[in-house]
C-alpha cells in the first residue's frame, strides 16, 4: 500500500515535479520550525551537535557546524582569508553556494535544526527516491536543514538605483540514514540574484560543491583530496542551479555524500530534465508502480559537474552483496560529433541542412567492388578500411561498434532525431489525424539499455491511443540494446542505415497501423536521423487513461540484408479516475528491416537473437501533447538458459554515462571511459582534442571540440577535398578584398583592389611607401614640402604647415603679415624717443616716462594697459582707446575684459585626402552616479589620465551623446526619470526633458540640423525635439517592445534604432522626419544593447550580448559583416576612426575592438569597479560630411505636424549648415 500511495502522489503532482523550485517549495524554516539563528556578520560559525551519524566521503561525524559563508563544515573552519577564492580547501566541508557572504544588514539570516520528525524525514526520503529511482533507499533518521535567507555579498550592500537586487536565498538538507548520507541542495527561482562576490579586491565566482579536504597520503604526508565541484568556472553553471536539476525538479540537486568504506566517490541524482529550449515545454518526469520502476527521468543532459580527484588510487567498487551499484550519471545530453566532415558535406560551413517539408527518401548505401584507395572516405572516421578480391569493407576500429559506414564508442550514449508524418485513424473516427513532421527525439544509455522516446505536438484526440505503440519509437532499443555474452544489438550488426517497415494488427478490434520508418545514418551532431511514417487505424482510448505494457521477448531473425521479427504484447487500459475499471488487450507486431551489408567480408552473426524489453512506461501529456515512452532493453539468447548476474550485462554497475563496463569473472567488472573521455571510469571527462593536439585537422581547418570528440572545419576560403579529411582553396572566385580576407596592411596605410577572380593588389595609400603588404610613413618634412618662413610638422600619412610668427598664409606660401594698429602705436611710440649719434643704431628706447602700448601675440591691444613710470593701469578697447573710470593706482590691476576678436588661426593645413585623428579626442563613459572621462592618444586609451567630468551620486546615466558645435555633454537617467546636458568646460546641469519619461535608455544628436533624439523602453517610443527640449514630438509609438540605442546620420538625413525584444530583435531605419521606415537586422540577432554610425566609412555598427558578437552593415548596399565573436556583455557601443569601443557589464570595462584587424586590443579598468553603461567619444571638430544634402531639401510632414528643411553649403569637405526647423501643427 505504501508504494500505492507514493505512486499516487506522484502522478498527482507530474505537473509541479519539473516547474522551477518556488521560495514555498524550500523545507520549512525559521523561528516556527524550531530554527535556530546563526549570529549576524560576514564571517559568523556556530557548532550544531547531531542526534546521529553524518556519513562524508569515508568517515562519519556527530557535529557540524554551520558558517555565514554559504557551507557546513565537519570541523571548525579557520578565516575565511584561507578558503575564499583558493578552493579546494583543507578542510572538510558542504559548499551549499560558497561566498563571501553578509547577513549583518538585518534582512540576511541564517537558520539550522536537527530534525527527526516524520514529516520531514518522509519528504527527504521522497527527494532521495525521485533522485536513484533504481535504488532501494533506506529511511533517514535524522535530517539537518540549513537555510541562507536573503543573503548580501559582502562589501556591495547595492548601489539603490533598482537595476541590481542583490540577495541570495538558498537550502541544504542532508539526510543522516544507516549506512549512508545524502544531501539535498535546493535553489528558488528569482532567488539567485547575484553570482559572484568580491574576494581579496578581484570578483570570484560563487561556488558549490562537495570538499574532502587533506587526506593521508605516503609517508605520513597529506595530499588534497577530492574535490567536487557541482558548479564550474562560467556564470551559467551557477544560473543553472535554479533551472536544471539531477532530482526531478528543477532547483532541486540531490547527491549521495558518504557511506561505509566501500565506495566513497560523490554520487549524483539521476533523474534530470531537458531545458526548455531543447523540448517546449518541459513535462513531468515518468512515474510508475514499484513493480517496474517508480520514477524515470525525462532524456537526461550531460552537464558533467566538474570532479577534481589528485593523486587518486585506483577507485573500490562494490561487494555482489551490496543491495544497489550506484550509477553517475551527468545532468545533460552530450552533443558528439564526428571528427570529420560527413559524407554528405562538400562545402563550407560544413553542416547538414534537412527542411522541415523535405522528403527524406534515402536509399541505404550499396557497397561495390571499387577498392579502399578510392573509397576510403566513405568510411567512418573511427574504422578502417580492408580491401577483399572483389571490393572492400569497413570495419570499426576497437573500443567504437557499428558496421563500418557508422561507428559510435563503446559505452557512449546515444540520440536520435527525426519527423513523424502520416495519417492514422482513431477508433471509428471517419476522420484521420494528421501529423506533419512532428519532432521525434529519442535517447538510450548505451551501458545500461535504458532507452527513452517522445513525440512532440500529438493531439489529444490520438496521442492517448498511441501510449500502446512504445515500439514506435523503440527500435533505437534493440539498435542499442544492452549485449549479451555472444550477441550483438542492432547498430553493431547494420549500423544506423537501414529501412523499417512494421504492421500492428490491434485485437479484438482487427485495427491495422503500418509503420515506415527510413534511417540515414549518424549526422554531423552525432545523432542518428530517421524519418517515420504511420499509416492506418488504432483503437480508441480515452483522453486521461494511463497504459500498462507488460513486459514482453521478441524473436529476431537474421539473414543477408534482411531482419525479421514478431510479437504478441499485451497491455492494460485503466481509466480515469478508475471509473472504468482496468482492460487488458493485446495486439500481434512484425516487423522487416532492410539493410545493405558488406558482401565481402564473413559474417558472424547468430541466426537467431532475442530482444528482451521490461521496466515499460508510457505516458501521454496532454498538458504538452507531448507522447513519451520508456524501456529496458536487452539482446541474448532465443533459447532459456540462466540470466547474467554480472552487473555489466544487467546494467546494475556504477560506471560513468560515457563508460564502457567491461565485465570479468564471477561478479567481477571495470568501468573504462569511453574513447574521447578520460578518468576512472566511475567519473569520466571529456578530452580536448582540439587543445591537446592542435594540428589534429591539419592546416587550413579550426577544430571544434565536442564531448567525446571534436570536430573539423575548413577555413573561409576552403573546403573539404573529394576524400573529406584534407582543406583545399576553394576554386570559385572570392574577392578578398570585400570579404577582408587578404593580406594588405590596415586600411588607414593600404588599398587593396579587386583584379577579378580571387585576385587582388595592394598599394600604399598616398603619404605611405612599401609593396602594399606593408606600408611605411613617408616623412614630407625631408623634402622641402612647406614654404621656408613656415613650420613643418609630420604626421602618419601626412604633414602640417604652419607659417612663422609674423608671417600668414596657408604653410606652402607665407608672406609677411601687415602691421596691427597697436604694432604702429608701439614703433612709433618706441621711434619717437630713440637717440642719435654714436647710439643710434641701437633698437628704439622710449624716453623715461614714455607710454608704450602693450600688443598681445597676434598685434591686438592688450585689454589691460599700465604705464610703469607713473603706476597706473586702465581698460583699452578694441581700437586701444581707455574705457572710462578704469584706471587703478599703484599697486593694483583692473579686471579688464578683452573686447578684442581673435582672428582665426592659420593652418597647419592638412593634406586634403587624409584623414588625421585630431587631438584631444576623449572617451566619455556613464558609471552609474557619474560621467568620466579618458582621453586618447591617437586610438590608445591613456589609462592613467581617467578622471570624473560630472558625479550625480543620486542619478542612474545611462545613455551619454556629445554636440560637437556647442560642445555640450548630453544624457538620460531613468531614476529622474530626466535628459539633461553640461557644458564639456563645466558650469550647472540644464535639464531638457523632464517630464512624459518613464525609462529613457538612448540619446543622439543631430549636430547638423540642432536636434535631440531618444527612445523610452517602457513607454516605447522613439521621440525628437530640439537640443534645448522645445518642440517636442513622438515620432513612433508602434511595434516598439524594447528600444534603446539609437544614432543618426545628419549626411544622410537617416535615424537608427535597435530594438532588443526577445521574442524578436531588430534594428531599424527612418529618415530624420519619420518617413520611410524600414527593418534593417532581424536575423542572428540576440540583444542588440550597442548601436553607432562611422560618418567617414557610412557604416552602422552594433554590439549584441545575445549573440556575443560585434557586427557592421553597410546601410545603403546591406553588406553585413562580423568584427569579433566571444565577447562577453557589451552594453553600449561607440565609433572612431579604426576603432570601436564598447561598454561591457560582465567585465566592467571598457574595451577597443579594431575594425580592421577584427580584434579586440584594449581594455581599461576603472578605478570603481561596477556596471559601465553609455559611451561616446568628444572630437575636437566636428565630422566631415560625405555628401551634402541638397538644397531645399524638405521632409514631408508626419504625424501631424513636423516639417523639416535643410539647407547645405560644401566647403573644403565641412557640412556648413544653414537650418530651418518649422514645426506645424493640425
Amino acid at each position: 500500500m505504501i508504494w500505492l500511495f507514493w505512486v499516487s502522489t506522484c502522478l498527482l503532482s507530474l505537473a509541479v515535479l519539473t516547474r522551477a523550485l518556488e521560495l514555498e517549495g524550500l523545507f520549512e524554516f525559521g523561528e516556527e520550525a524550531g530554527d535556530l539563528q546563526l549570529v549576524p556578520g560576514s564571517d559568523s560559525t556556530a557548532e550544531l551537535p547531531l542526534n546521529g551519524s553524518l556519513f562524508l566521503f569515508a568517515d562519519t561525524f556527530d557535529k557540524v557546524y554551520i558558517n555565514t559563508n554559504g557551507f557546513v563544515s565537519v570541523v571548525e573552519p579557520p578565516a575565511e582569508e584561507q578558503y575564499l577564492g583558493k578552493m579546494p580547501a583543507s578542510f572538510k566541508m558542504i559548499a551549499a553556494l560558497l561566498g563571501d557572504l553578509d547577513d549583518s544588514d538585518g534582512r540576511g539570516k541564517v537558520h539550522f535544526r536537527w530534525d527527526s520528525s516524520p514529516e520531514v524525514r518522509n519528504r527527504t526520503a521522497e527527494h532521495v527516491r525521485r533522485a536513484f529511482p533504481r535504488d532501494d533507499p533506506e529511511e533517514p533518521v535524522g535530517v539537518l536543514i540549513v537555510t541562507w535567507e536573503n543573503m548580501a555579498a559582502r562589501g556591495t550592500p547595492g548601489r539603490g538605483d533598482g537595476l541590481d537586487t542583490k540577495r541570495n536565498t538558498f537550502q541544504l538538507v542532508v539526510a543522516s540514514m544507516e549506512l549512508s548520507s545524502c544531501a539535498i541542495l535546493l535553489y528558488p527561482r528569482d532567488r539567485l540574484q547575484f553570482l559572484s562576490t568580491p574576494v581579496g579586491g578581484e570578483s570570484k565566482l560563487l561556488e558549490a560543491g562537495f570538499n574532502e579536504g587533506l587526506v593521508a597520503g605516503w609517508w605520513w604526508s597529506e595530499k588534497q583530496g577530492t574535490y567536487f565541484r557541482t558548479t564550474t568556472d562560467e556564470e551559467t553553471s551557477i544560473r543553472e542551479l535554479t533551472e536544471k536539476t539531477n532530482s526531478g525538479q528543477n532547483g532541486v540537486w540531490v547527491y549521495e555524500i558518504g557511506s561505509s568504506p566501500i565506495f566513497v566517490a560523490i554520487t549524483p541524482g539521476m533523474v534530470t530534465t531537458l531545458p526548455e529550449e531543447d523540448y517546449r515545454p518541459i513535462t513531468a518526469e515518468y512515474a510508475e508502480p514499484e513493480t517496474e520502476e517508480p520514477d524515470y527521468p525525462e532524456y537526461p543532459e550531460s552537464e558533467t559537474p566538474t570532479y577534481t580527484e589528485p593523486e587518486r588510487a585506483d577507485p573500490r567498487y562494490p561487494e555482489p552483496s551490496e543491495p544497489r551499484y550506484p550509477v553517475v550519471e551527468p545532468l545533460q545530453y552530450p552533443e558528439p560529433a564526428q571528427p570529420v566532415p560527413p559524407r554528405s558535406r562538400s562545402q563550407q560551413p560544413q553542416i547538414v541542412v534537412v527542411d522541415e517539408d523535405e522528403n527524406l527518401d534515402v536509399n541505404v548505401f550499396a557497397y561495390n567492388s571499387e577498392t579502399c584507395a578510392l573509397n576510403r572516405h566513405k568510411c567512418s572516421a573511427f574504422a578502417d578500411c580492408r580491401d577483399y578480391s572483389n571490393g572492400y569493407c569497413c570495419h570499426c576500429r576497437p573500443g567504437f561498434y557499428g558496421n563500418g559506414k557508422d561507428c559510435v564508442a563503446e559505452g557512449k550514449p546515444q540520440r536520435m532525431n527525426g519527423k513523424v508524418n502520416g495519417r492514422v485513424f482513431v477508433g471509428n473516427s471517419p476522420s484521420p489525424v494528421e501529423l506533419s513532421n512532428n519532432d521525434l527525439h529519442s535517447y538510450v544509455v548505451a551501458n545500461d539499455g535504458r532507452a527513452y522516446v517522445a513525440i512532440s505536438n500529438i493531439p489529444d484526440s490520438l496521442g492517448p491511443s498511441l501510449q500502446p505503440l512504445s515500439s514506435l519509437g523503440g527500435v533505437i532499443g534493440w539498435a542499442f540494446a544492452l549485449e549479451q555474452p555472444g550477441y550483438q544489438n542492432g547498430f553493431s550488426l547494420i549500423g544506423g542505415m537501414f529501412s523499417r517497415q512494421a504492421e500492428v494488427i490491434f485485437q479484438p478490434g482487427n485495427e491495422r497501423l503500418s509503420i515506415k520508418q527510413q534511417f540515414t545514418g549518424i549526422d554531423e551532431h552525432d545523432h542518428l536521423v530517421v524519418s517515420t511514417e504511420l499509416e492506418g487505424r488504432v483503437p480508441a482510448v480515452p483522453l486521461g487513461s494511463s497504459v500498462q505494457i507488460s513486459p514482453y521477448k521478441e524473436i529476431y531473425q537474421y539473414d543477408t540484408n534482411l531482419i525479421t521479427s514478431s510479437s504478441n504484447r499485451d497491455y492494460t487500459v485503466t481509466s480515469p479516475h478508475g471509473g472504468g475499471g482496468a482492460q487488458t488487450r493485446s495486439y500481434q507486431w512484425r516487423q522487416t528491416i532492410s539493410f545493405q551489408s558488406c558482401p565481402h567480408a564473413e559474417a558472424a552473426t547468430a541466426a537467431t537473437q532475442q530482444l528482451s524489453v521490461d521496466q515499460i512506461f508510457v505516458m501521454f501529456d496532454a498538458d504538452n501533447h507531448l507522447i513519451r515512452y520508456a524501456m529496458s532493453n536487452k539482446i541474448g539468447s532465443a533459447h532459456s538458459s540462466l540470466p547474467e548476474q554480472n552487473p555489466c550485462f544487467t546494467g546494475r554497475h556504477g560506471c560513468d554515462i560515457n563508460a564502457v563496463c567491461r565485465p570479468g569473472d564471477g561478479l567481477r567488472f571495470t568501468c573504462q571511459c569511453a574513447t574521447g573521455f578520460n578518468g576512472d571510469g566511475r567519473y569520466c571527462h571529456d578530452v580536448d582534442e582540439c587543445r591537446e593536439t592542435p594540428q589534429v585537422c591539419g592546416p587550413n581547418a579550426v577544430c571544434s571540440n565536442q564531448p567525446g570528440t571534436f570536430r573539423c572545419e575548413c577555413l573561409s576560403g576552403f573546403v573539404f577535398a573529394s576524400e573529406g579529411r584534407t582543406c583545399i582553396e576553394e576554386t570559385r572566385p572570392v574577392d578578398h578584398c570585400q570579404r577582408g580576407s587578404h593580406d594588405c596592411d590596415a586600411a588607414d596605410r593600404a588599398l587593396c583592389s579587386y583584379t577579378g577572380g580571387s585576385a587582388f593588389v595592394c598599394s600604399c595609400l598616398p603619404g605611405f611607401v612599401g609593396d602594399g603588404r606593408v606600408c611605411q610613413d613617408v616623412d614630407e618634412c625631408q623634402q622641402d614640402r612647406c614654404h621656408h618662413d613656415a613650420f613643418c610638422s609630420n604626421t602618419q600619412g601626412s604633414y602640417n604647415c604652419q607659417c612663422r610668427p609674423g608671417f600668414h598664409g596657408d604653410g606652402f606660401q607665407c608672406r609677411p603679415r601687415e602691421k596691427t594698429p597697436c604694432e604702429r602705436h608701439r614703433e612709433s611710440a618706441q621711434a619717437a624717443t630713440s637717440s642719435s649719434g654714436i647710439f643710434s643704431f641701437f633698437r628704439p628706447r622710449p624716453a623715461v616716462g614714455q607710454y608704450v602700448p602693450q600688443c598681445d601675440r597676434h598685434g591686438a591691444y592688450e585689454p589691460t594697459q599700465c604705464h610703469a613710470s607713473i603706476g597706473q593701469c586702465w581698460c583699452v578697447d578694441a581700437s586701444g582707446q581707455e574705457v572710462p573710470n578704469t584706471r587703478t593706482g599703484p599697486g593694483s590691476t583692473p579686471l579688464c575684459i578683452d573686447q578684442a576678436v581673435t582672428p582665426a588661426p592659420v593652418g597647419p593645413t592638412p593634406r586634403p585626402d587624409v584623414h588625421p585623428v585630431a587631438p584631444g579626442t576623449h572617451l566619455l563613459f556613464a558609471q552609474s552616479g557619474k560621467i568620466e572621462h579618458v582621453p586618447l592618444d591617437g586610438y590608445d586609451i591613456k589609462k592613467e589620465e581617467a578622471k570624473p567630468l560630472l558625479h550625480i551620486p543620486d542619478r542612474v546615466v545611462i545613455a551619454v551623446a556629445y554636440d560637437c558645435v556647442e560642445k555640450m555633454v548630453y544624457w538620460t537617467d531613468i531614476t529622474g526619470p530626466a535628459i539633461s546636458r553640461a557644458s564639456l568646460s563645466g558650469g550647472d546641469i540644464i535639464p531638457v526633458i523632464t517630464t512624459e519619461l518613464q525609462s529613457p535608455e538612448g540619446i543622439a544628436i543631430d549636430h547638423v540640423a540642432r536636434l535631440l533624439f531618444w527612445t523610452d523602453s517602457m513607454r516605447d517610443t522613439v521621440e525628437v525635439s530640439k537640443l534645448d527640449g522645445s518642440q517636442r514630438r513622438v515620432l513612433f509609438d508602434t511595434d516598439l517592445i524594447n528600444p534603446r540605442p539609437i544614432v543618426t546620420n545628419p549626411a544622410y538625413g537617416r535615424l537608427y534604432w535597435a530594438d532588443w525584444n526577445r521574442d524578436g530583435p531588430k534594428i531599424e531605419m527612418s529618415n530624420m522626419d519619420g518617413t520611410d521606415r524600414t527593418v534593417l537586422v532581424k536575423d542572428d540577432l540576440g540583444l542588440p544593447n550597442g548601436l553607432t554610425f562611422d560618418l567617414e566609412d557610412q557604416q552602422l555598427c552594433w554590439a549584441d550580448a545575445g549573440t556575443r558578437k560585434v557586427e557592421c552593415m553597410d546601410p545603403h548596399r546591406r553588406l553585413r559583416r562580423q568584427i569579433v565573436e566571444g565577447i562577453q556583455y557589451p552594453f553600449a557601443l561607440v565609433s572612431f576612426g579604426r576603432k570601436l569601443y564598447y561598454t561591457d557589464w560582465r567585465r566592467e570595462a571598457v574595451v577597443a575592438v579594431d575594425r580592421h584587424s577584427e580584434k579586440e586590443t584594449e581594455e581599461f579598468l576603472p578605478q570603481r569597479r561596477s556596471r559601465l553603461y553609455g559611451i561616446t567619444t568628444t572630437p575636437t571638430q566636428c565630422p566631415q560630411g560625405t555628401s551634402c544634402v541638397k538644397n531645399g531639401l524638405k521632409h514631408p510632414k508626419v504625424n501631424g505636424g513636423i516639417e523639416l528643411i535643410l539647407t547645405c553649403t560644401c566647403e573644403e569637405r565641412f557640412v556648413e549648415p544653414s537650418v530651418l526647423l518649422l514645426w506645424q501643427f493640425g
